[in-house]
């Protein structure tokens, strides 16, 4: 698994990465209470934003972390939005995309790393 410097963890699944928050953001947000997520066959470019995700607290995006197609989307958080906070780096998930080079992900933080940077 490997995390971004916003809070996003990726994991490959095949030729597939999913998406999520990790448990700190999922915290920070406190208790989320909609989830707008992209259609199915988006193309993305890193970058854009994708999800929005409303708590209590904010609204916040997340972004594409890698340019590629979202090809799923984890429906389950329309009727549940609070699976982002009961199981944020599983049922949470937010979408699936294929990407071009599965390369790319070695620039991100591993999990050392992004426990380093939370502190």
């Amino acid at each position: 698994m490997k995390f971004t410097e916003d809070h996003e963890w990726l994991r490959v699944e095949g030729d597939l990465v999913i998406v999520g928050i990790t448990e700190h953001a999922s915290e920070q947000l406190g208790d989320v209470v909609f989830v707008d997520l992209p259609e199915a066959g988006r193309t993305v470019t890193t970058g854009d934003e994708v999800v929005v995700i409303e708590s209590v607290k904010a609204a916040s995006d997340i972004l594409a972390p890698l340019d590629g197609e979202i090809v799923e989307v984890n429906d389950a958080l329309a009727e549940t939005p609070a699976l982002v906070n009961e199981d944020p780096l599983e049922a949470g998930w937010f979408f699936k995309m294929k990407v071009a080079d599965l390369s790319a992900l070695d620039g991100f933080m591993d999990e050392a790393a992004y426990k380093a940077l939370i502190g």
